[in-house]
């Protein structure tokens, strides 16, 4: 059984980092497209950053420049490391995987998030001013 968790989350003042982790166990079909989403407060999900088997990497416009996603070498984990984090940065963090990808099921700024079979728990990450 595929099983995606997330670890790193926590609480720190605007301006600070703070990197967040995704182990993979079990099988995911290759190929396959992994990435962070988030959900805030009394908003809707959406997609932060990914990655595809190509290494190619996709960001959302409000962490481009500030947060960097990238996975060791077996693919065993997923990493998101985030820089100068802001209040608006204050979520749940997931870990999400699309199997059967090429690349990932995102267009321009339409993340498909229902092509995202398997999901972690989800990490909190607050960030104070």
């Amino acid at each position: 059984q595929e099983r995606l968790v997330e670890s790193g989350g926590g609480s720190v003042q605007t301006g600070g980092t703070l990197r967040l982790s995704c182990a993979v166990s079990g099988k995911v079909y290759n190929p396959y497209c992994i990435g962070w989403f988030r959900r805030a407060a009394d908003k809707q999900r959406e997609g932060v950053a990914a990655i595809d088997r190509y290494g190619t990497t996709t960001y959302a416009d409000s962490v481009k420049g500030r947060f960097t996603i990238s996975q060791d070498n077996a693919k065993n984990t997923l990493f998101l490391q985030m820089n100068s984090l802001k209040p608006e940065d204050t979520a749940m963090y997931y870990c999400a995987a699309a199997a059967g990808f090429d690349q990932c099921p995102i267009y321009g700024d339409r993340w498909l998030d229902d092509r995202f079979g398997y999901w972690g728990q989800g990490t909190q990450v607050t960030v104070s001013s």
